[in-house]
């Protein structure tokens, strides 16, 4: 328990000093400044720390399962079993990685987006070993696991917008301490409400709450008070002891949730031993039915945090411009939110919950992930937004978060990401990669690869509809042609996986909806071949539908220039006959 408590202190201490060094810190055309100098000096020792205690932590948690010793379980076969045969092992091994890259990244650290790609790496090791961790007794898997990993990532960004003011002097901390006040305030206000949801659902209306598990759930909800209630005269004041005090009662809280992962609570259930909760997180549904599909929800908490997020931030934006006395289009709003809604529909509606269990409605679902939804979001023009609300830089060196941003949408990577070409090979390539290898078995049996599977689905549509119909700036200007060509080319290779799916004669899923064991469709092939045929109709429409809209945004834009054109000309006419008129004044 030890090794577990010191990598989840140190890690969240790395994910916080990146989060610092990314948005909290001075910094001069994208490159840190001297003030950063202290921090990026102990940042190595900080993640050196890190990678001993979760190695550490992933030997202890090896010795836990043989109930051994640490010293008796230092055997190399052992450990390669560990962490290539198990899914916690695997994601304690890519937790072990992560910190070292972290390691080697920090000390070729120099500019801001350096920074950034160590919070996005640092945040991705922290929370891997989570999705194995336990869940809850009432069977809300996703929404135990998802609340859980938000608790986590707001607990470390509430460490880091608060840590970063040791590093820093005193007119440092006056400079940055707007954005620590509002990355600390939408932090605590994520804290309580994951660990809300967290609690209830592992300890649900009973007397455990009474026990010493029950006990240290209230002590941490106490602390979480306290530091609430301080917080506002520490922002005040800036006091190094308020500070260090304040950083003292975070470390205890994350101390005593480091301890409360350790252990489940034995909670008395009459829902019983459950062969399929167990191997999915989710009860078997009922044969499905429309009412089912529409009114069923079994909520993913972490995509839900990340569309509510999203959702946030958007209509923060919108009212950023409506203050300014811009009016932002109703149907962009619009469009934003039924993509928002399609989205939480296909991972926690009834459509996400039956996606788990039959192929077809997997399939639907991808469908809508990376089909339909897409459009909607692309049509929201939610780039636009960003740019013209997004925060400049708090002086004239720099950049700020606009900045940075435009930085990225017109960097070598992104030109690359947006070439038609790489385009097309995400989002038709990867159904290939996908279905015709061993690669859907392996990410439908867990969490963690049910996540990366829908996320996948989400940017591969998210892209590839940028490219084609999007209105936001674009890295590269393609001709529309070159899109209609695109479009052609992504029908016909959808449709030659989808008839190369129905005619297949063997299983996809490597063994999944087999040891499923489900009570309805039990035709497990005629499933596959039907999820087939259904995204082979679903796939087609929405490509048409791109492919009409492209053509009329070619006939506008020839039209626009033609305008343009006409405009130049009469202007260019006008000037010939001035300089006409000059000459013949000056022949009189």
């Amino acid at each position: 328990m030890l090794f577990d408590l010191l990598n989840t202190l140190t890690g969240v201490v790395v994910v916080g000093a990146f989060l610092s060094l990314a948005f909290l810190f001075p910094e001069k055309d994208g490159r840190f400044t001297q003030a950063s100098a202290r921090l990026l000096k102990t940042l190595p020792l900080i993640i050196f720390a890190w990678v001993i205690f979760a190695f550490g932590n992933l030997l202890a948690t090896l010795a836990n399962l043989f109930e051994v010793a640490i010293v008796d379980i230092l055997d190399l076969t052992t450990i390669r079993s560990f962490v290539t045969q198990t899914s916690l092992g695997k994601l304690q091994m890519f937790q072990v990685i992560a910190s070292i890259l972290l390691l080697v990244l920090s000390y070729s650290l120099k500019k801001i987006g350096g920074a950034f790609l160590g919070f996005l790496l640092s945040i991705s090791g922290l929370i891997a070993p989570i999705f194995q961790s336990h869940s809850s007794q009432a069977g809300s898997h996703g929404l135990a696991i998802g609340s859980l990993i938000i608790h986590v990532i707001a607990l470390s960004c509430w460490v880091g917008s608060v840590t970063s003011l040791i590093f820093m002097e005193r007119e440092i901390r006056q400079f940055a301490l707007k954005r620590i006040s509002v990355i600390a305030s939408w932090s605590i206000a994520a804290v309580v409400v994951s660990g809300a949801v967290s609690s209830l659902l592992r300890m649900g209306l009973t007397s455990d709450w009474f026990t010493p598990y029950g006990y240290l759930i209230i002590t941490k909800i106490l602390l979480l008070g306290a530091v609430a209630v301080v917080a506002t005269k520490i922002r005040r004041q800036l006091k190094t002891k308020l500070i260090q005090f304040e950083i003292a009662l975070i470390a205890i809280i994350v101390g005593i949730g480091a301890i409360l992962s350790r252990f489940t609570p034995i909670v008395e259930s009459e829902l019983g031993y459950d062969r399929v909760r167990e191997l999915v997180g989710v009860a078997m549904p009922s044969e499905p039915n429309w009412q089912k599909l529409f009114f069923e929800y079994e909520a993913d908490a972490l995509m839900l945090g990340i569309l509510v997020f999203a959702t946030a931030f958007y209509i923060k934006g919108v009212v950023l411009l409506s203050r300014r006395g811009v009016k932002w289009p109703i149907g962009r709003t619009l469009s934003f939110a039924f993509g928002v809604s399609l989205l939480d529909y296909s991972t926690s509606g009834g459509l996400g919950l039956y996606g788990i269990f039959s192929f077809q409605y997997h399939m639907i679902a991808h469908m809508v992930l990376s089909m339909i939804a897409p459009i909607f979001l692309v049509l929201s023009a939610p780039i636009t937004l960003a740019l013209r609300t997004l925060p400049q830089g708090r002086n004239s060196d720099e950049r700020g978060i606009r900045g940075w941003f435009i930085s990225i949408l017109h960097s070598k990577v992104s030109m690359i990401w947006t070439h038609p070409i790489v385009v097309l090979a995400i989002f038709d390539g990867s159904l290939f990669a996908l279905y015709f290898t061993s690669l859907f078995g392996d990410l439908m049996s867990s969490h963690f690869g049910h996540l990366l599977m829908n996320l996948h689905f989400i940017g591969a549509g998210l892209l590839f509809f940028f490219v084609i119909v999007g209105v936001d700036p674009h890295p590269r200007r393609t001709h529309h042609l070159v899109r209609m060509v695109i479009l052609l080319a992504a029908m016909s290779i959808h449709a030659f996986f989808s008839v190369a799916l129905m005619s297949s004669r063997t299983l996809i899923d490597g063994g999944y909806y087999e040891l499923l064991a489900r009570p309805w469709a039990t035709d497990l092939l005629a499933d596959q071949r039907a999820g087939a045929s259904f995204g082979w109709a679903m796939g087609e429409i929405p490509i048409l539908i791109a492919f009409v809209a492209t053509f009329i945004q070619w006939i506008r834009s020839d039209a626009r220039e033609a305008k343009r054109a006409d405009k130049n000309s009469d202007k260019n006419l006008a000037e010939y006959n001035d300089y006409l008129r000059q000459l013949a004044d000056r022949d009189k």
